[in-house]
């Protein structure tokens, strides 16, 4: 069942990626969301065979590396982690499929974009079935891959093209330190499995690695390289800057890779890899820090986006930081309740939007709709169902979830809990107001295109099913799980998946946290819903004077906290100019010059000329012999006299 898991989307990728154009566009998309559905039916009785009937096991697929020291084999590891996320995963893509064949109904590259998609959760699978860091660094660099062709898939738009470089040249960063990170458990422990890592962990404790002449603490410097892929793959701050310009890709895409899958790599990572962590208290400070910082630095910014789909990326850029928080004050598995909630109502938001940019003709400035819910109700009730989960409204599975981080970031022992609980309540504050600013400016007041509004239509069919079906999930898959991820079940549920030192008690810490601190998600989330009716229900005008007046503040959040042109001048212009250098000056002046140009050219100058001296007639032979004749006796007739 396993191996069927895992290797259905692959089969569905092979199908419709080389007879796609033989069998045709409508059955490579049912071949593949057949194959989808099949494999999320498994994952869902996976997981309640796992989770809840406590059948954990290690399928060895083959053996797969044995070089000297280094052996291990390609291994399912099946845990409650990992049901976790096959659920996850299986159950977003396949709702993704069935939703791609409404959306891309109009694309004639449908087999080619089916291909990529059962690709991509064939990656994603192998990633979070890994039984080493070998396989898991394949279906990490498998998900990259794919990325990279999803994004980019509209090749003949220049802005696709760029975007979906910029994911895999930023993404290559991260996964630099996530290889060194390999590297050094390897150099520690002479191994990759996990097992055997998590094993010799306790002996690593004190020791240290030579790393440039720093004496490291091994553990620690080992942590923060793999959490450095974390960053990049997870789009945390300083490497979050592929996450926006990757809404270039289709919207399906978006929904695919940017709500429950590829976004998530890194937190689940960080999870599998908790053994190592807990002994590593200053990497999970770091982590901490970063993941906070990514919280409050993209809702802030998703406070002045206009684009749709992007307000809906820094929606999950800041979703993704408040993970890490939890995972950085050692609440696992109250960070992997949030991935698991977060995977509903995201996909279901990005899906959402997707139906109004179909409805508006691929129309995705929000300034540029309004009035929309009576064009589109089913839609706009789906997507108030979708932000209502996303604020933390009581009941809905972000509010579960959302607040559990809170309390669990106010209950943390680390030096940046403190820092983190105040980053993600103010944060709490940013997305409601941002959130309801989607909602009021896409779906109530008039419209501000006539045009686009006039023409605007409910979608398909089998483009509302699916928002259904997560609308569904974003109510109901957060209090059911609270026990099981959050509550006095965590230990049963997930077992040896999850590994929480003698001294963490967090879960029992954050039960014990003052009421306020209990409600001021809830109060966060009621005031920002608040401002934003204001400002754009009551008073629109407001906004805009408070843009006008603080210009500065406003084009400092519009432009990104200008990290684009900040990145561009340290990085991409010295790298051009360097590159520029050792093209002209070294390859074009000094290589050509010297080689092909120079010295080489000049002796083939040489003997072609000389070649011209050879005509073949004999009294030029016999002339050329008489001018000799004559110089040499003129020689020694002037050195005779001497």
């Amino acid at each position: 069942m396993y191996q069927a898991i895992v290797f259905l989307p692959l089969l569905g990728c092979l199908i419709a990626g080389f007879f796609g154009r033989l069998i045709g566009p409508r059955p490579s998309e049912l071949v593949t969301t057949v194959l989808l559905f099949a494999s999320m039916a498994l994952s869902w009785i996976a997981f309640v065979q796992v989770g809840f009937g406590h059948h954990e096991e290690r399928v060895v697929i083959m053996n797969w590396v044995t070089s000297g020291d280094l052996k291990f084999d390609w291994a399912l590891r099946i845990d409650t982690l990992t049901a976790v996320m096959l659920v996850v995963v299986t159950t977003v893509s396949a709702l993704v499929h069935l939703y791609s064949i409404g959306y891309m109904e109009e694309d004639p590259h449908r087999p080619r974009f089916f291909a990529y998609l059962s690709l991509f959760t064939f990656a994603m699978l192998a990633l979070v079935t890994a039984d080493n860091l070998a396989q898991l660094f394949f279906g990490w660099e498998g998900v990259g891959l794919a990325s990279y062709l999803l994004i980019g898939f509209w090749y003949h738009k220049p802005e696709a093209n760029a975007a979906a470089i910029k994911a895999f040249v930023v993404n290559r960063i991260g996964d630099f330190g996530f290889a060194l990170g390999i590297f050094g458990c390897f150099m520690m422990t002479g191994s990759i499995d996990f097992d055997i890592i998590f094993a010799q962990a306790p002996a690593l404790t004190g020791k240290t690695i030579n790393f440039f002449g720093w004496h490291a603490d091994a553990l620690t410097l080992i942590c923060l390289l793999l959490f450095m892929g974390a960053m990049g793959k997870s789009a945390q701050f300083l490497l979050h800057t592929w996450l926006p310009d990757a809404m270039e890709g289709p919207t399906p895409v978006s929904a695919l890779i940017h709500a429950a899958t590829m976004v998530t790599a890194g937190v689940f990572m960080v999870a599998r890899l908790s053994p190592l962590f807990e002994l590593a208290p200053t990497a999970l400070t770091v982590v901490t820090l970063v993941g906070a910082t990514t919280a409050f630095f993209a809702a802030t910014v998703g406070l002045v986006q206009n684009d749709i789909k992007r307000i809906v990326a820094y929606s999950t850029c800041s979703q993704l930081g408040y993970m890490f928080v939890a995972m950085g004050v050692g609440a696992y598995s109250v960070g992997m309740y949030h991935l698991f909630t977060h995977a509903f109502f995201k996909a279901l938001l990005f899906l959402g939007s997707g139906s109004v940019i179909h409805a508006m003709h691929h129309e995705q400035d929000i300034r540029h709709m309004g009035g929309l819910r009576r064009k589109i109700p089913f839609t706009y009730w789906m997507m108030v169902i979708g932000t209502l989960a996303l604020t933390g409204f009581p009941l809905t599975a972000g509010y579960f979830s959302k607040d559990a981080i809170i309390e669990a970031a106010f209950a943390g022992k680390n030096p940046m809990a403190l820092y983190a609980f105040i980053m993600t309540v103010v944060a709490a504050a940013l997305t409601s107001f941002y959130s309801w600013r989607l909602i009021f400016k896409t779906f109530h007041g008039e419209p501000h295109d006539r045009h686009h509004y006039d023409h605007a239509h409910e979608s398909p069919l089998v483009m509302l099913i699916p928002l259904a079906v997560l609308a569904t999930g974003s109510i109901l898959a957060g209090y059911p799980f609270k026990e099981f991820f959050a509550g006095h079940h965590v230990a049963e549920f997930f077992r040896d998946s999850l590994k929480f030192a003698p001294g963490n008690t967090i879960l029992d810490d954050m039960h014990h946290v003052p009421l306020a601190v209990v409600l001021t998600p809830s109060v966060m989330m009621m005031l920002g819903f608040v401002v934003s009716w204001y400002f754009y229900i009551r008073r629109p005008d407001v906004p805009v004077e408070l843009a006008r007046q603080h210009d500065v503040l406003y084009r400092f959040l519009l432009n990104k906290w200008y990290f684009d042109e900040i990145y561009d001048f340290l990085f991409v212009r010295p790298a051009k100019w360097l590159g520029r250098a050792l093209w002209k000056g070294g390859d074009g002046w000094l290589i050509d010059g010297f080689g092909p140009d120079g010295v080489s050219a000049r002796v083939l100058d040489v003997t072609r000329n000389v070649v011209r001296l050879q005509s073949g007639f004999l009294y030029h032979y016999a002339f050329a012999m008489l001018i000799g004749a004559a110089l040499l006796i003129t020689y020694f007739m002037f050195a005779g006299a001497h």
